[in-house]
């Protein structure tokens, strides 16, 4: 039975550790700016090319 509470203990650490680190995570991403005050850096994603596209035909 020793050997069980062993494991048991064991396991309940390893959770309590996993828990304090989620913790620290989600304090981390709290602290964050959130970046909403600035523009993205892509600008003008959909539309029209600048300028007209030109076939040719293969000489050769």
């Amino acid at each position: 039975m020793d050997e069980k509470a062993a494991d048991t203990s064991a396991s309940e650490e390893t959770k309590r550790k996993f828990r304090e680190a989620l913790e620290r995570k989600k304090q981390n991403a709290q602290n964050r700016p959130g970046h909403l005050d600035g523009g993205s850096a892509v600008n003008g994603t959909h539309g029209a090319a600048g300028n007209k596209r030109e076939f040719r035909r293969k000489s050769g």
